[in-house]
């Protein structure tokens, strides 16, 4: 399948998005044939899945603009310029290039589908805030991307398009949720793209298509938090957006356009990621899903973590094992407060009937339970997140494996029921959510490629803020 990849535009580009950005500035390429490569490469693999609705008419327009802003700019920098009022040289770093967005957020004038039969699919009339901020920072939107439905599982499938198949191996799942942006970022489809992480949904497809994914901590990215730091029932708000990219430098490039940061601090950090040395990391095998599913990690998965502890501690960096373990009440604390906000949604029985089995059965339980118990299960979940950052914080940095066994096959979690089908992605993913529940930054990196093709790959926790020294050991395990 991978062999359809092939169409290309006259001029050979690029992959890197930092790359073909200084391109875009200095004139040797052009948004249009950047765009017109990646839509001709969506193209020629409808198969993959990645995307649910190609904007082509609107990215080309876009892209047209973005030469004729980026041609004036260049006049302005000229020194030999006569007229340097001419232009605008404003601040837009991502002027010129493609991305795409998952199909959970609203894009201007293109439909909202939230990955679900049960509700109406309506054309968004204005961009979400992270969408907002990266058009005004000149991205060019593609279209939307595959996602489960509400974007609770750790796969990419529903009951409305085709699943996102993984580039590495189409049998396999991508992940989720971001699993149609990780899909379309490994296939080439787009250059790099943003994420949302309620509980693995970067790191979690990063790992599986072999790519960078930055979870910010909560907080970093000021979009994310416009309604506040918690969810309805007083617990920590898990979802926040981050990069998804084939390098550190990519993601680099495109957190600090997330975070609106005019000197790109990260970008700065990546560069410099040599100097990074002496820090503290604390490597853990530990899970917090075991007391209910414990899970086998795969040798693959130890090899990495054992491949990543050894470019760490050549790297100058002081490698020891991390003696963790977690609050046993985690696995039924935390699927409470994950489906805490299904029983918010208003809907009539034949709506209902349109509903994943998992979404469905998890919804009936939250509407079950009462706002007092949905509280108190915040509120739990709240002090175990304390006690999270509390043990984390005795080490520089937390190393875990990524995953703890190969992307399972499409269509293995949705022949389950809805039990078997979770305790699955438990099983699959033990690692990602407490990250989210104790509100801190965490970054998936690839280690090493099989020789099925596959990607493993590792996960990085830091401390508060630390996303630039996150991104620094990404680019120093990539080499």
């Amino acid at each position: 399948m991978s062999e359809t990849l092939s169409p290309r535009t006259a001029k050979q580009l690029p992959e890197s998005a930092y790359v073909l950005r200084e391109a875009l500035r200095h004139g040797e390429v052009t948004s249009r044939e950047i765009v017109e490569r990646s839509l001709a490469r969506i193209e020629a693999w409808p198969a993959l899945g990645a995307f649910t609705t190609v904007t082509a008419e609107s990215a080309l327009a876009e892209a047209d603009a973005a030469d004729r802003i980026l041609a004036a700019d260049r006049i302005v920098a000229d020194p030999s310029n006569p007229n340097p009022a001419t232009g605008t040289l404003e601040f837009a770093p991502l002027r010129g290039l493609p991305l795409a967005y998952k199909d959970l957020l609203d894009v201007a004038g293109t439909p909202t589908t939230r990955g679900s039969a049960a509700l109406p699919h309506p054309i968004a009339k204005r961009d979400d805030a992270g969408v907002a901020v990266l058009r005004t920072a000149g991205a060019i939107s593609l279209g939307k991307t595959q996602v489960p439905e509400f974007g609770l599982n750790s796969y990419s499938e529903n009951l409305i398009a085709p699943p996102a198949r993984n580039p590495l191996d189409p049998s396999r799942t991508p992940g989720g949720s971001s699993g149609g942006i990780a899909a379309a970022v490994a296939a080439g489809l787009v250059p790099m793209a943003p994420g949302t992480d309620g509980g693995g949904s970067i790191r979690i497809p990063a790992l599986a298509c072999g790519l960078v994914g930055l979870k910010p901590g909560l907080g970093s990215i000021p979009s994310d938090v416009i309604d506040g730091v918690t969810d309805e029932f007083g617990a920590p708000k898990l979802t926040v957006s981050g990069p998804i990219a084939r390098d550190a430098l990519d993601a680099a490039m495109l957190y600090d356009a997330m975070r609106v940061k005019r000197a790109e601090p990260s970008v700065a950090a990546v560069r410099g990621a040599d100097g990074l040395l002496g820090l503290r990391v604390g490597v853990s095998f530990a899970s917090p899903f075991a007391a209910a599913h414990p899970t086998p990690i795969s040798p693959e998965e130890r090899a990495a973590v054992e491949t990543a502890a050894a470019i760490l501690e050549a790297r100058g960096h002081t490698v020891e094992d991390a003696d963790l373990a977690y609050d046993p009440r985690y696995p039924e604390v935390f699927g409470r407060a994950w489906t805490a906000g299904l029983s918010l949604l208003k809907l009539n029985a034949e709506a209902e009937s349109r509903l994943t089995t998992l979404t469905r059965t998890f919804r009936d339980r939250a509407l079950a339970r009462t706002t007092a118990e949905h509280e108190a299960a915040g509120a739990e979940l709240s002090k175990i997140g304390r006690g999270m950052r509390e043990a984390w914080g005795a080490y520089d940095v937390i190393l875990t494996p990524g995953l703890a066994f190969a992307p399972p096959r499409i269509g293995d979690f949705m022949a389950l029921d809805a039990d078997g089908d979770y305790q699955m992605q438990c099983e699959w993913t033990p690692f990602t959510s407490m990250v989210n529940v104790a509100g801190l930054p965490a970054i998936a990196v690839p280690v090493q490629t099989l020789p099925s093709g596959l990607s493993v790959g590792v996960q990085l926790i830091g401390g508060p803020g630390r996303e630039p020294r996150l991104l620094q050991l990404a680019a120093q395990l990539m080499g």
